[in-house]
């Protein structure tokens, strides 16, 4: 099993102090810097666009992984690309034509993900497979941070995992819900090459960031 990527969700980082707490995460062996936009909408809760994405930028080298829990999000995909994402994920609830999302999305730059929530089947991404970079997985219901992993979508890393492996195509299986160092092998077992943890990563403030990495990376 090789050692997965880590992505460290800034929801949970102190906000006070982003940029500060986005080179400490990078510092400490990130792989990605993890951005959750939520609109208050599509999700019960508001948290930042991509002003702040913009101000995060320079503080970091590592790729940032915007995860858009907002509907409609094409009106704001230029934007976020513009701020400086490096990937940009919707789910396929927020808008009538996934696979033109997916395109502007590339034609961007960036490169495109699809999030599917703990109720969304992953035949949605069946005949579009061939377009994106990035699947996340949700094993939480998106719009809080600090929840506890839903089991049951450990099936569906497996099945994405299956549906990735027949395509023959290179794409990063992401999981973003309850990451903590007991649920990442769970999920690493079940396909997962990536993962995003909030909580499991800043519970201890910037000194205990490196080891809380490494015990998600299994290391």
């Amino acid at each position: 099993m090789s050692v997965p990527i880590i992505a460290p969700s800034i929801l949970s980082a102190d906000f006070a102090k982003l940029g500060e707490e986005a080179r400490a995460i990078e510092t400490a062996g990130a792989d990605w810097l993890h951005v959750d936009v939520m609109d208050g909408h599509f999700v019960p809760n508001i948290t930042i666009g991509p002003m702040v994405v913009k101000a995060l930028r320079p503080h970091v080298t590592i790729p940032i992984d915007v995860h858009l829990m907002i509907a409609p999000a094409d009106p704001y995909l230029e934007a976020f690309r513009e701020a400086g994402a490096d990937r940009i994920s919707l789910h396929p609830e927020a808008g009538p034509h996934l696979d033109r999302s997916v395109k502007q999305i590339h034609q961007l730059g960036a490169k495109a993900g699809v999030v599917l929530n703990p109720a969304t089947s992953p035949e949605t991404i069946e005949w579009i497979l061939d377009e994106i970079d990035l699947i996340l997985i949700m094993t939480v219901n998106p719009g809080f941070g600090g929840q506890s992993f839903i089991a049951s979508q450990l099936r569906k890393i497996e099945r994405v995992r299956e549906m990735i492996d027949s395509s023959g195509r290179d794409i990063v299986l992401e999981v973003d819900g309850g990451v903590t160092p007991e649920t990442a092998p769970l999920c690493l077992a079940a396909g997962a090459t990536a993962l995003v943890a909030g909580t499991a990563v800043f519970k201890d403030g910037p000194a205990g960031y490196a080891a809380n990495i490494r015990a998600l990376k299994g290391v």
